[in-house]
């Protein structure tokens, strides 16, 4: 790894998170491609092209709501009701993919405890559900790094790779979002201790 993508990675912030990781080595010419990749998982696709779909037409919604507020907040209901459809969707999903665990998350790539190593350079194909919102993201990673942690597992460092403008964006909103909530609760905590 060259010192310029070492600084490249550390410019994304990184946020501790805990989420739904599903974790499938690729081979071949699906290792080597750049088109999305595709979820044998119905219900997971689904979900992700819902959440796509919601980040595509926010720029739509906003251009309503300057000309007509009621249609405006009549769609703002309707994508919440869709967002509830999500989440209970997302729960049969984490049935279908594991209990939630800790990660390390970025724009650039996620870090993990796995059981056995992984060969660096390794492709990996990513199904995540990132709580509460429930948005599933299927990405492609190569691991960095594989090395033994303390607790007897592996800690496993990847960079995400063939990632769409759409994802990296949803990547960035939830993080925003989980460090305000980290912020807000840390407020909360130092009024409480007050």
């Amino acid at each position: 790894m060259s010192t310029r993508d070492a600084d490249d990675r550390r410019e994304y912030y990184r946020i501790e998170d805990t989420i739904a990781l599903e974790i499938t080595p690729l081979s071949g010419a699906e290792a080597l491609g750049s088109e999305a990749l595709h979820d044998a998982s119905p219900l997971f696709n689904l979900l992700s092209d819902l959440h796509l779909l919601d980040f595509e037409s926010q720029h739509l919604l906003r251009h309503i709501g300057e000309r007509d507020r009621t249609l405006a907040s009549y769609f703002k209901v309707m994508n919440k009701r869709i967002d509830l459809i999500g989440q209970a969707m997302a729960q049969s999903l984490l049935r279908e993919i594991g209990l939630p665990r800790q990660v390390s998350l970025s724009e650039g790539g996620i870090s993990f405890n796995h059981p056995q190593p992984l060969t660096v350079g390794a492709h990996l194909g990513l199904k995540m559900v990132l709580m509460p919102q429930a948005l599933g993201l299927l990405l492609r990673a190569r691991v960095i790094h594989s090395q033994p942690s303390d607790n007897g597992l592996y800690e496993i460092g990847t960079e995400f790779e063939s990632v769409t403008d759409a994802q990296r964006q949803l990547l960035a909103r939830h993080i925003m979002q989980k460090q305000a909530l980290e912020r807000r609760m840390a407020r909360e905590r130092i009024v409480g201790d007050a």
